[in-house]
Formats: structure tokens, C-alpha cells, sequence
């Protein structure tokens, strides 16, 4: 149990260590309440994203300036007109095993990365089947759906049984951070020796996430060949969406395993790295967070990312007993956010307002609660959710980062508001 006291306290240190990174640092007192955080984290990277502007003038779209050496920290970047052949210079988002070696291609959004791999699979493939599990992220569905006509989709359901089995095309699988517990589990005690490359959206997992090393030794394993993509505005801006930053990392180690006919790493790369230059996707520098890298960083990190993760379980928890009927899911693999249903069918008109009311209503009462698309907050976030695998609206309650006490007060909030409001319904 964090008391706020030590709660404040962390927070002040994620405060220094990005005021450290201004030139013209803040004056910025010690917070004394969760809202003190979170403006003061803002305005912080707010400031930081005015100074580069500011600092690297020289650095813009047409490589005007031979004296530009353009950075964002730790990070250095080189690149000719328009980012196209964007060369990026840092550490790694990562804690790879001893052995592996990677390729990063750093692009505008998690879902520029996503996209440019899959499309960039056409240049390997003539057609093959991508394998999806259970809760895979809604838009990563739609985009497979409405643009990669060479991928076949391949919803699996649990058991898994032989999924995972060769077959007469070339057989991929989109393994999604935010896939349902045991559908993830379930795939990781599944023999992988049919697969003929892993994506792995690793976007709700903190960057040194025990579960991202599993799959990357279950890879190993079995040879397959495999690509990290993420979405960098989450978990690796301390909560304060620093920026929009995506990546796709090609780990090679498993090339002296890989059976004949799987695909290419090094080859995928080369394409994926062309469909960025083509579709315009590359990475912005001023969206690397200066802050990123440092043994201070990686130890705030896990702390912030632990605390989100014990505040998850005890939500699940919480739910489970207080709102049986009106809990959609509780077990995501990622343990960030839990949804809920209405006593009748929500639509995704419906589900918005219920996000928008409950968070006012509540953020009203003095609970750190907003209505915001996205998670790893230093606040509880809300927003409609579509789970792609039913075709159902719920609520998604994004688990913030908040000391113990507090964080049960809202959850209990949470639950007598959902309660009552669906009982309304129900009338």
C-alpha cells in the first residue's frame, strides 16, 4: 500500500527529472495534490516540446541547413527532406536478451508502425493468413480488414487447439498486448513451430515487461521470426502523452532456427522502412521524450507502471464482487483497464456519454477522473470501448497510477455510480 504521502514523493522525483531536461527550468514547488501533478507534468512537456522547437530552428522539413545535428536528449537524429531516410540514434524502448540484435524504425504513431509492417508484408508474401486472438485491438482489426487485402484474418477462439498449425499459405500471428488474459497464456503454451513470423503489439506493456522477454524467448524457441511494434505515447511518457511516437523493431538471433520458407526479417525491414518514406509515417524528433533512457527514468517507470498494475488487480477484484452483471472484462493480459456494460445494449453513442457523464459527475465530487481516450495517466480515464471480437459497446475504466487509498475511494465511486445510473436504465 503507497501512502500519499510517498506517492507525492515519487511524483516530485518523475517532475524533476523531466524539469532537469528544460534548459530554462521551471520554478516548480513540491506537489501536495494529485491535480498539482498532473498540471505541472504537462506544462513541464509542454515546454519541452516549445524549447526544441525553439533550440533545432535549423532542423526542419527540407534539410535546409548543413549545420543542423538535430537531438531530443539522448536521442540523435539524421535525415534528409521530409524524414524519409530518418536515421535515429539512442537507447532502446527495450531490454532485449543477450544475443539478439535489432533493427528500430521509429514512425509517426503506433498504428503508422502497425500499418507499414502489414503493408510492407506484400512485398514478401502474395497471400498468407494473420492469426488474431481473442480482444486484439478493434482498429488493428479494421485496418486489416479494410487494406490488407493479402492477409486472410483468422479469428481464433479458446482452446486454442492447433491453431498455431502449418498450413498450405504462409502463417502469421498478430499477438496484441491488450488480447484477454487467457487467450494470451493459452498462445504461449501453444507450440509456435507452424508460424511463419510473430508481430507482437507490445503497446500495453511497460518497455521492460516481464511478458514481452517470455514471448520473446517462446519466439526464440521456435524459431520465428519477429517485430516489435508499440505506441510510444503510453507507458513511456511517465503519463504525460509526451508526444505521438510508434515504432517497429526487427529482433534478429532466431535466423540459425528459422525453417525454410519463413519470412525474411532483414528483407521485411528493408520494405517496412520503404512503406514509412511512401506513406509519409515517419517519426517527428521533437516526439522523443528527452527524458527517456536514464537508469532514473527506467526506475521511475517500473515504480509508476506497478502501481497501475496493483491499483488493476485490486479493481478486478473490486468489480468482480460489487458488479457482477454489469462487468464486460475484467482480465485484460495488460491488467491497465477493466470495462463495463449497461443492463441494456450499449451503442457507441450511448457508451461515450456514459464515459462523459460518470467522469464529470464524479471529477465533480474531487476524484482524479477525466474523460480521456487512453490509459497509463497519472488520473483514472474513461472512454467507450468496442470489443471486436462480440461486436459490443462497453465503458473502459483506464486504471491510473494513484495512491492506494485513493484509488479504492474512486473505484468504489466508480462502482455506486455504474450501479445506480444502470438501475435508471433498467426502469
Amino acid at each position: 500500500m503507497e501512502t500519499l504521502a510517498a506517492y507525492l514523493e515519487r511524483k516530485h522525483q518523475e517532475l524533476r527529472l523531466l524539469n532537469d531536461c528544460l534548459r530554462n527550468r521551471l520554478d516548480l514547488a513540491r506537489p501536495r495534490s494529485v491535480d498539482e501533478v498532473v498540471r505541472s507534468k504537462f506544462q513541464i512537456t509542454a515546454a519541452l516540446r516549445a524549447e526544441h522547437e525553439l533550440h533545432e530552428w535549423k532542423a526542419t522539413e527540407t534539410a535546409w541547413s548543413h549545420t543542423a545535428y538535430p537531438a531530443s536528449g539522448p536521442f540523435e537524429f539524421s535525415y534528409d527532406y521530409q524524414r524519409a531516410d530518418l536515421r535515429v540514434r539512442g537507447p532502446s524502448f527495450y531490454e532485449l536478451e543477450c544475443g539478439c540484435t535489432s533493427t528500430a524504425i521509429y514512425t509517426a504513431s503506433g498504428m503508422a508502425a502497425l500499418s507499414a509492417v502489414l503493408l510492407a508484408t506484400a512485398q514478401i508474401v502474395d497471400k498468407a493468413d494473420i492469426i488474431v486472438l481473442p480482444g486484439s485491438y478493434g482498429e488493428t482489426l479494421e485496418l486489416i480488414r479494410s487494406f490488407i487485402s493479402h492477409l486472410q484474418l483468422v479469428d481464433l477462439k479458446l482452446p486454442l487447439g492447433d491453431g498455431f498449425a502449418r498450413a498450405n499459405s504462409p502463417r502469421m500471428l498478430l499477438l496484441d498486448s491488450c488480447s484477454f488474459a487467457g487467450a494470451f497464456e493459452a498462445a504461449l503454451r501453444s507450440d509456435g513451430s507452424g508460424l511463419d513470423l510473430l508481430v507482437f503489439d507490445t503497446t500495453c506493456f511497460a518497455g521492460r515487461s516481464g511478458r514481452i522477454r517470455r514471448v520473446l524467448r517462446w519466439a526464440r524457441r521456435y524459431g520465428i521470426p519477429l517485430v516489435l511494434v508499440r505506441s510510444h505515447n503510453k507507458l513511456d511518457s511517465l503519463g504525460a502523452e509526451y508526444g505521438r511516437l510508434g515504432s517497429a523493431v526487427f529482433v534478429h538471433g532466431n535466423e540459425h532456427e528459422q525453417r525454410a520458407g519463413r519470412l525474411d526479417c532483414k528483407a521485411l525491414a528493408a520494405e517496412t522502412r520503404n512503406a514509412v518514406r511512401l506513406l509519409g509515417g515517419a517519426a517527428l524528433p521533437a516526439h522523443f521524450p528527452p527524458f527517456a533512457g536514464s537508469a532514473t527514468y527506467w526506475a521511475l517507470t517500473k515504480r509508476r507502471v506497478a502501481a497501475i498494475l496493483r491499483n488493476g488487480r485490486s479493481t478486478a477484484r473490486y468489480f468482480a464482487a460489487k458488479l457482477p452483471a454489469l462487468s464486460a472484462e475484467l482480465h485484460f493480459t495488460h491488467g491497465l483497464y477493466v470495462t463495463l456494460r449497461g443492463r441494456r445494449r450499449l451503442d457507441e453513442a450511448r457508451a461515450r456519454q456514459a464515459a462523459e457523464d460518470m467522469s464529470n459527475e464524479l471529477h465533480g465530487e474531487g476524484f482524479p477522473i477525466r474523460h480521456a481516450g487512453s490509459f497509463g495517466f497519472d488520473f483514472a480515464a474513461t472512454e467507450w470501448f468496442h470489443d471486436a471480437t462480440t461486436d459490443q459497446y462497453s465503458v473502459r475504466v483506464a486504471v491510473p497510477d494513484l495512491p492506494t487509498e485513493l484509488w479504492n475511494n474512486l473505484a468504489a465511486a466508480i462502482a455506486r455510480w455504474w450501479t445506480m445510473h444502470q438501475a435508471e436504465v433498467g426502469r
